[in-house]
């Protein structure tokens, strides 16, 4: 294929010019007008680039030519495409596969390759979290990473919709086949929810045992109980929100002067309804008043928050609710932006998580109804439990919007502080980590840069 920005120069009147020496095909092209027999000479020194002996960077590719990449193999299409082995097939006498068992396999076995990548990126959000103090620049990265989660959880919603072309009636075709199999074994699944902060705790029953009871095979056993013994994300988050700038700064102290704001807030609140001329609407004024004060309580008084933490109604520390609050109030400064994405993406991320078990419930109930599962769980009612708050991995930060105050009591920033949250310092460091793959765990030994969240006065939590 020629140059598409080279013109072939068309042969001077013979009559008029003197013949010249035979010419290459080169000869005959030319680049900005000028015929050059070194084309590509003339290129790398119009670029910059010098001449072709300059150092060249290396080429990644396959160590010998004999092993020849092509698409079937790069993908294992011949594993892939011949893994839906259909049972109903199996053991129809006559061999006939009921038609539907196929849609039901692909879209399950398309969970499970989505499973794989979500934990993909679990761990490297993981990785990058679990650093002591976190490089400004790693934000990009990190809000990359929760983007495609969150697009992945979607995409896996609208997978349900299609299985939803499947009536019971053939659905029943096969469903005998299945038993004693059930998506309660999809051991991926329950490695996202305990890397993502599930406790235990917040898990109902099944069956009235512990769901490590569904995976008896050794390896099995030995990646969940390393799913429970490794920090969470929830946990690795939590630690980050707790250094936030600001918190206990001696020149603006956030968390003294929110408290001032929400009493402000709240006595403002109050006047109003004190206000009302009209009985009635007055009494059912004061009444939300107490209402809004008893929540506000629940946040600013610690020991309220603190018994809330005990009966697993919240899930991150007093320190780290107050710098994510910080983070919503002040989102508009440069410094927070990023961390604020952070925040709406993990709620984002929590949200499809449960839109997706909601979108399987309904799917269930109109298959099946309200019989038995076939792992032998209570089907729908089991799976309806599953769809309530306490699964919600992030809840804290769905209820700090209940904390919010209008924009006119919020407390001004100081100059000092909008300095501070307007620029954000990084400072390379001696081992720069390639967060564009991921990388083997570092357990924060091995950073030495200014985080988002940890700078020359503030000082990173140590486990």
């Amino acid at each position: 294929m020629s140059c598409p920005y080279a013109r072939f120069v068309e042969p001077e009147d013979e009559t008029t010019t003197t013949p010249s020496p035979p010419t290459t095909a080169t000869s005959k092209l030319t680049i900005n007008g000028a015929t050059d027999n070194n084309a590509l000479a003339e290129i790398l020194s119009l670029t910059g680039y010098g001449t072709p002996s300059s150092a060249k960077p290396e080429l990644k590719r396959l160590p010998s030519s004999d092993e020849l990449v092509t698409y079937r193999n790069y993908l294992q299409l011949n594993v892939l495409l011949n893994s839906q082995v259909l049972l109903s097939a199996q053991h129809d006498q006559n061999k006939n596969p009921v038609h539907d068992e196929h849609l039901f396999m692909i879209i399950h076995q398309t969970f499970e390759l989505w499973f794989k990548q979500i934990l993909w990126e679990i761990d490297s959000l993981r990785d990058i979290f679990g650093n002591q103090s976190i490089d400004e620049t790693h934000m990009f990265v990190s809000i990359n990473r929760l983007q495609r989660c969150a697009l992945i959880w979607r995409l896996l919603c609208d997978q349900i919709t299609i299985l939803e072309t499947m009536t019971p009636l053939d659905f029943m075709e096969f469903r005998s086949y299945l038993s004693p199999a059930s998506g309660f074994q999809s051991l991926q699944f329950r490695l996202i929810e305990n890397k993502l902060g599930l406790t235990e705790k917040s898990r109902v029953l099944y069956n009235q045992i512990s769901y490590k009871n569904a995976f008896p095979i050794a390896h099995e056993q030995k990646e969940l109980v390393d799913s429970l013994e490794e920090p969470t994300l929830l946990m690795l988050i939590e630690r980050w929100l707790e250094r936030t700038p600001g918190l206990e700064d001696p020149n603006f102290n956030f968390w003294e002067r929110y408290k001032r704001s929400a009493g402000q807030y709240i006595n403002y609140l109050q006047s109003n309804a004190e206000d009302e001329p009209n009985p009635t609407a007055r009494e059912a004024a004061l009444e939300d008043v107490k209402k809004t004060a008893d929540t506000f309580r629940s946040l600013i008084d610690e020991k309220f928050h603190q018994q809330l933490l005990a009966r697993s109604e919240r899930r991150m520390s007093h320190r780290a609710l107050q710098g994510a609050l910080m983070v919503m109030l002040y989102r508009e400064q440069p410094r927070f932006q990023g961390p604020y994405q952070i925040l709406s993406l993990l709620m984002d991320v929590d949200a499809l998580i449960t839109k997706w078990r909601y979108n399987h419930l309904i799917l269930v109930q109109r298959q099946i109804g309200n019989k038995q599962g076939t792992g032998g769980s209570a089907g729908y009612s089991y799976l309806r439990s599953t769809c309530s708050d306490r699964y919600k991995v992030f809840i804290d930060l769905f209820n700090l919007a209940s904390f919010i105050i209008p924009r006119e009591f919020l407390p001004k920033l100081t100059s000092e502080m909008k300095m501070r949250l307007a620029v954000a310092n990084v400072e390379p460091s001696t081992q720069e980590t390639d967060l564009h793959r991921t990388s083997g765990k570092n357990n924060g030994k091995d950073n030495n840069e200014n985080s988002f969240m940890s700078d020359h006065d503030f000082h990173p939590v140590t486990d």
